[in-house]
Protein backbone atom coordinates (compact mmCIF):
# COMPACT_ATOMS: atom_id res chain seq x y z
CA UNK A 1 0.00 0.00 0.00
CA UNK A 2 2.33 2.50 0.93
CA UNK A 3 3.89 1.70 -2.65
CA UNK A 4 0.82 2.47 -4.17
CA UNK A 5 1.10 6.22 -1.98
CA UNK A 6 4.20 6.78 -3.37
CA UNK A 7 3.51 6.45 -6.83
CA UNK A 8 0.88 8.54 -6.58
CA UNK A 9 2.96 11.26 -4.77
CA UNK A 10 4.99 11.27 -7.34
CA UNK A 11 2.51 11.76 -10.39
CA UNK A 12 1.53 14.46 -8.27
CA UNK A 13 4.62 16.11 -7.73
CA UNK A 14 5.76 16.00 -11.15
CA UNK A 15 2.40 16.76 -12.73
CA UNK A 16 2.09 20.22 -10.51
CA UNK A 17 5.42 20.86 -11.68
CA UNK A 18 4.77 23.64 -14.23
CA UNK A 19 8.41 23.23 -16.55
CA UNK A 20 10.93 20.57 -15.87
CA UNK A 21 14.37 21.67 -16.89
CA UNK A 22 17.92 19.91 -17.34
CA UNK A 23 20.74 20.81 -18.62
CA UNK A 24 24.57 19.89 -19.65
CA UNK A 25 27.85 21.33 -20.48
CA UNK A 26 31.23 21.10 -21.53
CA UNK A 27 33.61 20.80 -18.11
CA UNK A 28 36.54 22.39 -19.79
CA UNK A 29 34.65 25.79 -20.88
CA UNK A 30 35.48 28.97 -19.21
CA UNK A 31 32.04 30.40 -18.75
CA UNK A 32 33.44 33.84 -17.27
CA UNK A 33 34.73 34.59 -20.74
CA UNK A 34 31.72 34.61 -22.67
CA UNK A 35 30.12 38.25 -22.59
CA UNK A 36 28.50 38.56 -26.10
CA UNK A 37 25.74 36.56 -28.07
CA UNK A 38 24.36 35.99 -31.61
CA UNK A 39 21.54 33.83 -33.11
CA UNK A 40 22.76 30.95 -35.08
CA UNK A 41 20.73 31.55 -37.97
CA UNK A 42 21.01 27.95 -39.73
CA UNK A 43 20.19 26.20 -36.14
CA UNK A 44 16.92 28.50 -36.23
CA UNK A 45 15.77 27.67 -39.19
CA UNK A 46 15.18 24.07 -38.60
CA UNK A 47 13.38 24.29 -35.43
CA UNK A 48 9.71 23.49 -36.56
CA UNK A 49 7.80 25.54 -35.41
CA UNK A 50 5.83 28.51 -36.45
CA UNK A 51 7.98 31.95 -37.06
CA UNK A 52 5.56 34.05 -34.63
CA UNK A 53 6.82 31.72 -32.16
CA UNK A 54 10.76 31.31 -33.45
CA UNK A 55 10.46 35.31 -32.55
CA UNK A 56 8.63 34.96 -28.94
CA UNK A 57 11.12 32.47 -28.12
CA UNK A 58 14.17 34.03 -29.29
CA UNK A 59 12.91 37.46 -27.89
CA UNK A 60 12.90 35.76 -24.34
CA UNK A 61 16.42 34.19 -24.72
CA UNK A 62 17.43 37.87 -25.66
CA UNK A 63 16.02 39.36 -22.70
CA UNK A 64 17.63 36.95 -20.14
CA UNK A 65 20.93 37.00 -21.77
CA UNK A 66 20.47 40.75 -21.80
CA UNK A 67 19.68 40.39 -18.20
CA UNK A 68 22.44 38.21 -17.27
CA UNK A 69 24.77 40.81 -18.49
CA UNK A 70 25.54 39.75 -21.98
CA UNK A 71 25.15 42.18 -25.07
CA UNK A 72 24.50 41.13 -28.54
CA UNK A 73 26.84 41.69 -31.34
CA UNK A 74 27.58 41.04 -34.76
CA UNK A 75 31.09 39.43 -33.64
CA UNK A 76 30.02 37.20 -30.57
CA UNK A 77 31.84 34.96 -28.01
CA UNK A 78 28.34 33.11 -27.95
CA UNK A 79 25.69 31.90 -31.04
CA UNK A 80 22.55 30.74 -29.82
CA UNK A 81 20.36 27.99 -31.19
CA UNK A 82 17.14 26.26 -30.69
CA UNK A 83 15.42 23.22 -31.35
CA UNK A 84 11.86 21.95 -30.01
CA UNK A 85 9.60 18.64 -29.97
CA UNK A 86 6.20 18.10 -29.04
CA UNK A 87 3.81 15.38 -28.57
CA UNK A 88 0.14 15.03 -28.03
CA UNK A 89 -0.94 13.29 -24.88
CA UNK A 90 -4.42 11.71 -24.39
CA UNK A 91 -5.81 11.81 -20.91
CA UNK A 92 -8.82 9.68 -20.21
CA UNK A 93 -10.66 10.00 -16.65
CA UNK A 94 -13.16 7.06 -15.54
CA UNK A 95 -15.23 8.58 -12.93
CA UNK A 96 -17.30 5.82 -12.41
CA UNK A 97 -17.89 3.64 -9.97
CA UNK A 98 -18.35 0.87 -12.32
CA UNK A 99 -21.51 -1.30 -13.37
CA UNK A 100 -23.41 -1.56 -10.29
CA UNK A 101 -23.96 2.01 -9.29
CA UNK A 102 -22.82 3.59 -6.12
CA UNK A 103 -21.83 1.85 -3.04
CA UNK A 104 -22.97 -1.06 -2.12
CA UNK A 105 -25.59 -3.44 -3.82
CA UNK A 106 -27.25 -3.33 -7.07
CA UNK A 107 -29.67 -0.57 -8.10
CA UNK A 108 -31.58 -0.06 -11.79
CA UNK A 109 -31.35 3.29 -11.75
CA UNK A 110 -26.99 3.65 -11.68
CA UNK A 111 -26.89 0.88 -14.22
CA UNK A 112 -23.67 1.40 -16.53
CA UNK A 113 -22.90 4.80 -14.74
CA UNK A 114 -19.71 5.58 -16.03
CA UNK A 115 -18.25 9.41 -16.32
CA UNK A 116 -15.49 9.03 -18.78
CA UNK A 117 -13.70 11.85 -20.29
CA UNK A 118 -11.18 12.27 -22.75
CA UNK A 119 -8.85 14.83 -22.83
CA UNK A 120 -5.97 15.86 -24.99
CA UNK A 121 -2.99 18.26 -24.60
CA UNK A 122 0.82 19.18 -26.29
CA UNK A 123 3.68 18.41 -24.24
CA UNK A 124 6.63 20.32 -25.59
CA UNK A 125 10.56 20.31 -25.19
CA UNK A 126 12.62 23.32 -25.78
CA UNK A 127 16.19 22.52 -26.02
CA UNK A 128 18.90 26.10 -25.93
CA UNK A 129 21.80 25.83 -27.46
CA UNK A 130 25.00 27.86 -26.76
CA UNK A 131 27.71 27.27 -29.05
CA UNK A 132 31.12 29.02 -28.58
CA UNK A 133 31.59 31.28 -31.96
CA UNK A 134 35.36 30.65 -32.02
CA UNK A 135 35.57 27.12 -32.13
CA UNK A 136 32.21 26.05 -33.49
CA UNK A 137 31.52 23.78 -30.18
CA UNK A 138 28.54 23.27 -27.92
CA UNK A 139 29.05 23.78 -25.02
CA UNK A 140 25.94 24.20 -22.99
CA UNK A 141 22.25 22.87 -23.72
CA UNK A 142 19.49 23.88 -21.16
CA UNK A 143 16.20 21.71 -21.77
CA UNK A 144 12.97 22.71 -20.96
CA UNK A 145 9.79 20.25 -20.81
CA UNK A 146 5.88 21.14 -20.22
CA UNK A 147 2.47 21.49 -21.55
CA UNK A 148 2.10 24.08 -23.96
CA UNK A 149 -0.69 26.79 -24.18
CA UNK A 150 -2.96 26.66 -26.79
CA UNK A 151 -4.66 29.93 -25.74
CA UNK A 152 -3.28 32.98 -27.61
CA UNK A 153 -3.20 35.53 -24.47
CA UNK A 154 -1.08 32.96 -22.60
CA UNK A 155 1.37 31.84 -25.13
CA UNK A 156 4.00 34.54 -24.97
CA UNK A 157 3.86 34.01 -20.91
CA UNK A 158 4.25 30.34 -21.25
CA UNK A 159 7.30 30.83 -24.25
CA UNK A 160 8.95 33.22 -21.08
CA UNK A 161 7.94 30.89 -18.78
CA UNK A 162 10.30 27.96 -20.73
CA UNK A 163 12.90 29.90 -21.31
CA UNK A 164 13.36 32.00 -17.64
CA UNK A 165 13.13 28.16 -16.44
CA UNK A 166 15.65 27.30 -18.36
CA UNK A 167 18.55 29.89 -18.73
CA UNK A 168 18.45 29.56 -14.72
CA UNK A 169 20.95 26.56 -14.77
CA UNK A 170 23.36 29.23 -17.12
CA UNK A 171 25.79 29.82 -16.55
CA UNK A 172 26.67 26.22 -14.91
CA UNK A 173 27.76 26.33 -10.91
CA UNK A 174 31.08 25.26 -10.15
CA UNK A 175 31.42 22.12 -7.82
Amino acid sequence: MKIAHLVVLLILTSSCSSVRVASDYDKNANFDTYKTFAFYKPGIDKAEISDLDKRRILRAIEAELLAKGFTKSENPDLLVSIFTKSRERVNVYNNGWGPYGYGWGWSPWYWNNYNTSISTSTEGTLYLDLIDANKKELIWQGMGTGYLSQKMDKKEERIKEFVAKIMEKYPPKSN
